[in-house]
């Protein structure tokens, strides 16, 4: 028997193809129902009330469960709520979860892992052969303490859910990644002003290029690696202008080296005066926040769109090979040592979606049926996977050498390697693969 922790996206692909290759799994999730980071009711969501999908729908789905016709192309978080909801249902995956059970500790046992859970009062501790850590990654604020003393109020955007909170209050985004972008714009509409302090420029895209979700363009003809980005960073000027025309400051980097943020509409905010750019926090005195070039303003709310750190509190790091920002895993899921724990969904990547990530699932309980026959094909996936465990699948791309994208990978060169053990994998079945595909 296996265990699942979490009822997320991961977790029910997870389950789902555990489901398809026949292995015994046991799910566990903190909340009443399924759909993890797009329940804005779990305790563990960090969603807000405006949040949409930042990429489209078709480039996000799972292919065996499309999206409705009548769904947006970018659909809101509850629209998601529902479909997660939907695929439990349609693949009979409920009976295989304990909801509202939190899982509290995994250690290491001989043969397995010892998984402690506690639900209510009730704590119980029960023996698995493998163990699919599927959480998630936006669950733990990153919250840089403010220089100085600041006198209002201070917030991350985990605790954001309704643009209420800044009614009448002059606000200071912090940050201006995807969330922070979004909540900008929120803001606009209900604070009596808007600032936003930035360190570091950033690509801006908009959703949609000439009536088309702009994630669906250039994928029949792949171009290499550094035409591509010439040729969208031309596109995008072109479509866009430059950050720098709206005040913001422009990226010294290529574009692809940090995830662009899919947000046209702070832009436009910015030309228009709604938002004000101001630099990089010096000090916080009372109500008064004085920035590095030495200019200063008042606020009532400060709010730092600082991104989150990776959080499995239930587990040793030295249990997940973790070394600097991140545990090092080959194709961020797979442990040198262990050929039962598995981390999954530690991946980010522009355009993976969620069909990317159920790519990584089919591969872990392949690998685990196959491990369970003696395959050939199983054992050289275990002597790959322990030789390249810190093996960086960037496509040649420079990421920035941040923490937040220290399990970014590139999604061509990722999924490639994903597909060729697949491959491999089913090769040598021992049940026809289309039993697999049923």
């Amino acid at each position: 028997m296996y265990a699942i922790i979490g009822a997320g996206p991961m977790g029910l692909s997870m389950a789902r193809n555990l489901q398809k290759v026949g292995l015994p799994f046991v799910g566990f999730e903190i909340h009443s129902d399924v759909g993890g980071l797009w329940d804005i009711d779990s305790p563990t969501s960090t969603m807000y009330e405006s949040a949409h999908l930042i990429s489209s729908k078709r480039m996000t789905e799972f292919a065996e469960f499309p999206m409705g016709d009548d769904v947006a192309t970018y659909p809101h978080h509850r629209e998601l709520k529902k479909y997660f909801r939907d695929y439990a249902s349609k693949f009979d995956l409920y009976g295989h979860f304990e909801f509202n059970t939190e899982v509290v500790n995994v250690e290491k046992e001989e043969g397995g892992w010892r998984v402690t859970t506690r639900r209510g009062d009730e704590t119980r501790s029960q023996i698995f052969a493998g163990v699919m850590i599927c959480n998630g990654t936006l669950h733990e604020p990153h919250q840089p303490k403010l220089p100085g003393e600041f006198s209002g109020t201070v917030m991350h955007s985990s605790d954001y859910k309704s643009p209420d909170v800044f009614r009448g209050k002059r606000v200071l985004m912090v940050g201006c990644g995807n969330s922070g972008a979004d909540i900008t714009v929120d803001a606009v509409h209900h604070a009596a002003s808007v600032d936003l302090s930035v360190r570091r420029g950033y690509y801006f895209m908009p959703k949609f290029l000439l009536g088309k979700p702009i994630d669906t363009f250039g994928g029949k003809l792949p171009l290499p690696r550094r035409i591509k980005q010439i040729v969208d960073t031309m596109l995008i000027r072109a479509v866009l202008g430059k950050p720098s025309d709206y005040g913001l400051p422009d990226p010294d980097y290529r574009i692809y080296e940090s995830h662009p943020v899919m947000n046209s509409l702070l832009l436009h905010h910015a030309g228009h005066g709604d938002v004000r750019v101001r630099n990089d926090i010096d000090h916080c005195e009372g109500y008064t926040v004085t920035f590095k070039n030495g200019d200063q303003a008042n606020y009532d709310v400060i709010l730092q769109a600082t991104g989150y750190a990776l959080h499995y509190p239930f587990i040793s790091k030295d249990n997940l090979n973790w070394q600097g920002a991140s545990p090092q895993l080959y194709l961020n899921a797979f442990h040198p040592q262990y050929d039962n724990l598995f981390l999954m969904g530690m991946v980010e990547a522009t355009g993976l979606g969620w069909e990317g990530r159920n790519k990584q699932a089919e591969l872990v309980a392949l690998y685990l049926y196959q491990l369970e026959r003696g395959a050939v094909s199983a054992q050289r996936f275990h002597q790959t996977k322990k030789a390249r465990a810190t093996h960086q699948l960037n496509g040649g791309y420079n990421y920035l050498k941040l923490d937040r994208m220290a399990y970014y990978v590139n999604k061509d060169e990722y999924l490639s390697a994903v597909l060729k053990h697949i491959r491999e994998l089913k090769q040598d079945m021992a049940s026809p693969a289309a039993e697999l595909a049923q």
